[in-house]
């Protein structure tokens, strides 16, 4: 893994050279290439396997065994970046007995730039109580739990790996609006998804990808006049 010093990088707040990541013969990643600005909520589009996952990983510093460059928030992934950089995985991560109170403190304990006040609001306007414990959660419900937390730390730049999976369509619309809520202006947003009509809306940009490398990337609404044709039209003409 290169190292560099602490600047950003032409203003991105994501800036992505020769990225590769090999799981034995896998090339889970294949020459990314990447830079996004702040302020923007980018798409990460692409199939289940395609590479999603294991670039946020990358980009969380969760997984560190790459070769390329790699940089987010002015740092390469490590603790500095963690700082500034909130990251949802696609898995639960929070113990099945706490309460929402106890993810609270956890998430206040650990962040310096967690707002608890925030939180609080953004629990309440999903209905939760405090004291509901997680075994007694839906799956539903602890993904809309980990949305309201992750999007309660002031951070820089937040990757949400599959955040509206776990829910039924109805719910979908209600969690993207949790996402875009009382978001700071210079925030950039990465949301990887598989579901591309849901998260069409709300996106400014995005990034698709297939085995590992990224097929097609721009904005929104140039990619829209371009093709003529929807963003899940696009998407399933680019992976036919």
């Amino acid at each position: 893994m290169s190292t560099t010093e602490d600047q950003t990088s032409g203003g991105a707040a994501i800036d992505i050279r020769g990225l590769r990541k090999h799981y034995g013969p896998v090339h889970a990643l294949d020459g990314v290439e990447l830079q996004l600005t702040p302020g923007r909520i980018v798409g990460l589009l692409g199939e289940n396997g395609c590479g999603k996952t294991t670039l946020l990983k990358v980009l969380a510093g969760v997984v560190s065994d790459y070769t390329g460059q790699v940089r987010i928030a002015g740092h390469t992934p490590g603790p500095a970046s963690k700082a500034r950089v909130s990251f949802l995985p696609d898995t639960s991560f929070l113990p099945d007995r706490a309460r929402v109170r106890d993810c609270v403190n956890i998430y206040r304990d650990f962040f310096t730039d967690f707002d608890a006040e925030l939180a609080a609001d953004r629990l309440a306007h999903f209905g939760f109580d405090e004291g509901l414990r997680l075994k007694e959660a839906s799956k539903g419900m602890r993904e809309k739990i980990q949305i309201a937390l992750a999007m309660s730390r002031r951070a820089a730049v937040y990757l949400l790996d599959e955040p509206i999976s776990g829910v039924d369509p109805a719910a979908r619309e209600v969690l993207l609006e949790a996402i875009v809520r009382d978001l700071h202006p210079e925030a950039l947003v990465f949301i990887s998804t598989h579901l591309v009509h849901d998260l069409e809306p709300v996106l400014d940009s995005v990034v698709f990808m297939r085995h590992g490398r990224i097929t097609l990337s721009g904005d929104v609404d140039d990619l829209r006049a371009e093709h003529g044709a929807s963003l899940d039209q696009i998407f399933r003409e680019v992976h036919r």
